[in-house]
């Protein structure tokens, strides 16, 4: 079907694994294409299976799930991955996102919000869970005057992708707003991470906030 968001979901419980799936069972345009129990695991069926989106807890055996995000991420860059945890601790939060998570959701999250951060997800759009929004704004505080200077090394129209990208936009979205066409946005984005030293949209999202570019609001 056009426009189906193909998912593998990760986590250690089953009964977690089977919940998932009956929740996004009764969505039109989610469908389930696998299921893993450990990092290890799942960076195979990101290989074999190519999803859309992966769902994945942290506490895992077997390549913990940050390790597992940072593999997936190297292997299959076009993979976006929602976490899906307990934990909202600012080093599990900070290391899940610089690791490439597009998303970040906590396990008392409503099923309605689940489903919506799956699709925002898709969209390479960045989702927090609220109280994941308070521990990374309170981390990304401080910013350095190296970092400052840094910055300065991008354009104007590099600050404005740069800005939109960490606002969630996709390369289409950013491409309207700026009534330019998504190839020329795709290279704008590329600068910006390479001037930055970054590796993903998400790592540059990070380095926005941390630079007091946009909010978490």
């Amino acid at each position: 079907m056009k426009g189906t968001i193909h998912i593998l979901i990760v986590d250690d419980y089953a009964v977690v694994r089977e919940g998932l799936h009956a929740l996004v069972t009764t969505e039109s345009d989610i469908v389930v294409v696998g299921e893993a129990a450990d990092g290890e695991t799942a960076v195979q069926q990101c290989l074999d299976l190519q999803p859309d989106v992966i769902i994945m807890d942290l506490a895992m055996p077997n390549n913990e799930g940050v390790d597992a995000i940072q593999i997936i991420k190297q292997k299959c860059p076009q993979i976006n991955i929602l976490v899906l945890t307990n934990f909202a601790e600012e080093e599990r939060v900070l290391a899940a996102m610089k690791a490439g998570a597009q998303g970040y959701m906590l396990k008392d999250a409503t099923p309605q919000d689940i489903v919506q951060a799956i699709r925002d997800v898709n969209k390479g759009k960045i989702v927090l869970h609220p109280s994941v929004s308070y521990v990374l704004l309170q981390a990304l505080q401080t910013t350095g005057e190296t970092e400052q200077e840094i910055l300065k090394s991008l354009t104007s129209r590099e600050m404005e992708v740069l800005q939109l990208v960490a606002r969630g936009r996709t390369n289409q979205e950013i491409a309207s707003r700026l009534r330019i066409d998504e190839r020329t946005v795709r290279v704008h984005v590329s600068h910006v991470l390479q001037k930055l030293n970054l590796d993903n949209r998400t790592q540059a999202a990070l380095y926005a906030l941390r630079q007091g570019l946009v909010t978490l609001d």
